[in-house]
């Protein structure tokens, strides 16, 4: 079945080269407070270790970054507010 689409869209390789069915999407939540020096660096090493172990272009990695406040964390049933 060569027009099945279930068998043209399957799962990479490990290893295997790109094809352009890769598009990792790295997301990241965090406590505000880097500077945009850090996130700067963070994004271009996290992109060059997807790239070097997905073996995939850096125009297909997207990095999110998410900032959520200590009000909005908890850990072990305490807010990081209340830390």
């Amino acid at each position: 079945m060569p027009n099945c689409p279930i068998l043209r869209h399957r799962a990479p390789i490990p290893g295997a080269p790109y094809q352009g069915d890769i598009m990792p999407i790295l997301r990241l939540e965090m406590h505000p407070g880097r500077t945009l020096e850090q996130k700067r660096a963070f994004v271009r090493e996290v992109t060059r270790v997807a790239v070097e172990t997905l073996t995939c272009p850096p125009e297909s990695v997207d990095v999110v970054i998410s900032e959520i406040s200590r009000e909005d964390w908890a850990k072990a049933g305490k807010l990081a507010a209340d830390k």
